[in-house]
């Protein structure tokens, strides 16, 4: 058993430090956050205003183009 939490204490603290980022990174990390989410925030709009959903979607999928990966922008849900 302590071999065990020994294990799960070493793979927890090893990929804590390889999952660092430099400052560049995460500033990097950040401005495609906030690209992601001024594209959300449009597409929620784009339905508000009563446009079709696939409509929507074309419209968030070219906002995302090059920084958000798959078909959702980086943001997926139960639909």
């Amino acid at each position: 058993m302590q071999k065990i939490a020994f294990f799960l204490i070493a793979m927890t603290l090893s990929w804590g430090a390889s999952a660092q980022h430099s400052s560049k990174e995460t500033q990097e990390d950040i401005t495609r956050h906030r690209a992601m989410a001024t594209a959300h925030e449009a597409a929620a709009k784009c339905l508000e205003s009563g446009k079709k959903p696939e409509q929507c979607t074309k419209e968030l999928q070219a906002a995302c183009k090059g920084f958000a990966l798959g078909k959702s922008c980086g943001m997926k849900h139960v639909h």
